[in-house]
């Protein structure tokens, strides 16, 4: 029993460490392998020379309060594509506010448009 437990908790472990690198394994891949494992991006952005960002998001709805509805919000996974059409980085982001509320312009204003 004790064996199971412990497999379980490495399985566990490992799947969740895994996830926390989810863009580091693409930096350096194709735009299109991109595309084609993850499907098509939300929304695609300009990054002005730079090449394009493409925005990924899923929404968690967040059901913990008994008998009341719960709060959702928006997990973004921003991968910046190089002028090459290579993966350069990524940003992971949460937000109350969908996709189609993204405002390029206010991306621009806080510097979010290019990764550092």
């Amino acid at each position: 029993m004790k064996k199971i437990i412990l497999i379980a908790a490495i399985l566990i472990l490992s799947a969740c460490s895994s996830s926390k690198n989810t863009g580091d394994k693409w930096v350096g891949m194709s735009k299109q392998s991109l595309v084609k494992s993850w499907g098509t991006p939300v929304r695609i952005f300009d990054n002005n020379a730079d090449g394009e960002i493409l925005v990924y998001a899923d929404q968690i709805f967040d059901n913990s309060h008994r008998g009341m509805a719960g709060s959702n919000y928006w997990n973004y996974t921003y991968m910046y594509i190089d002028k090459n059409g290579k993966v350069s980085s990524y940003r992971h982001e949460k937000q109350n506010f969908p996709p189609q509320a993204i405002d390029s312009n206010k991306l621009i204003d806080l510097k979010l448009v290019t990764a550092i």
